[in-house]
């Protein structure tokens, strides 16, 4: 021990500072989900969603706080519940990489059970911390359970065919208007119908999340989720959200049967979604007040074969709703 070595290795592998060589018979635990001990090392208090960088040693992975389980009294010893972890503070915080690691419990080995959290934004160091365990994911004890009725059942039920309607465009492109008069269409024709606005889902299923490209890809995920759900239960979901990276949107669609996701691009210029700019974003963009404006005229990701393509700068409304149930139709 502490002598330099060299390793003669008999097969050409990929073998980068961090990377573990262990025995056969014995090898480290691989994890992406962690309960670690932490004391938080910066003036902004650690919260539920925040990601930083995991580094341990020479290895590094980004890491998303899932839950502060409780935090300790340095004085007493007793632990308390909290919604956040402050400057100083001790606390029991679960964590998800975003790749499985070699891992064991501090107690077992230093080197591969202490770390610490990086902003990634400054790049200075907001935490370190010990593991203690791997957390078996939810997903990992999860089994499908099969029941009798079945989404078709559902749908039936209904007297209609269950459809996920995904309008997608740049903010101000007037995908909620549409969405709105679509569904007061559908409503009046008797069809059983559920709006999904990514605005409004933000303020309860999304809360947690902002506007990096990561947080948003997540809350496009969640979204998704709801409306295959609500598909499943034989509804006509119609979802408006800007959505802007296409591998995102496509990743949603897999999660539908044949022909149950329409994608309608609901399209405008961007100088017409400026001029409407019905929530100021485009606004606080040109002054610089508005982070990851992702969406507000830049790095959205055009659909490339929508079911429906609708152009909103001239058009009437009662047109293009025409044009969203033909798709329905067919």
């Amino acid at each position: 021990a502490g002598q330099p070595i060299t390793l003669v290795l008999h097969e050409d592998i990929d073998v980068s500072r961090g990377d573990v060589i262990s025995s056969v018979d014995a090898p480290p635990l691989l994890a992406d989900r962690l309960s670690v001990d932490l004391v938080w090392l910066d003036a902004q208090p650690l919260r539920v969603g925040q990601r930083y960088a995991f580094r341990r040693g020479p290895k590094s992975a980004i890491a998303t706080v899932a839950a502060i389980e409780h935090q300790r009294d340095v004085n007493g010893g007793q632990s308390f519940a909290t919604e956040q972890l402050a400057l100083n503070a001790i606390g029991r915080v679960e964590l998800v990489l975003d790749q499985a690691l070699p891992i064991a419990g501090f107690a077992e080995d230093p080197a591969l059970g202490a770390f610490i959290l990086v902003d990634r934004g400054t790049h200075a160091t907001a935490g370190a911390g010990t593991i203690l365990k791997a957390v078996e994911q939810g997903a990992a004890r999860a089994y499908w359970q099969p029941f009798s009725v079945d989404a078709s059942q559902r749908a039936a039920a209904k007297q209609q065919t269950a459809r996920c309607l995904w309008l997608t465009g740049l903010s101000g492109a007037g995908k909620s208007t549409l969405a709105d008069a679509v569904e007061r269409r559908l409503a009046a024709e008797g069809r059983h119908t559920m709006l999904l606005d990514g605005d409004n889902l933000r303020t309860g299923l999304s809360r947690d999340l902002g506007f990096s490209a990561e947080d948003r890809s997540e809350h496009v995920r969640r979204v998704g989720e709801v409306a295959k759900l609500m598909v499943d239960a034989g509804l006509v979901v119609i979802v408006s959200a800007i959505s802007p990276f296409r591998a995102d949107r496509d990743a949603v669609r897999a999660r539908f049967g044949e022909g149950q996701f329409v994608e309608v691009f609901v399209d405008a210029s961007p100088d017409t979604c400026a001029a409407r700019d019905p929530k100021g974003l485009y606004a606080k963009a040109r002054s610089g007040g508005l982070a990851n404006p992702i969406g507000v005229g830049g790095d959205y990701e055009r659909p490339e074969a929508p079911e429906v393509h609708v152009i909103t700068d001239e058009a009437v409304v009662e047109a293009l709703v025409e044009q969203v149930l033909g798709a329905l139709k067919a």
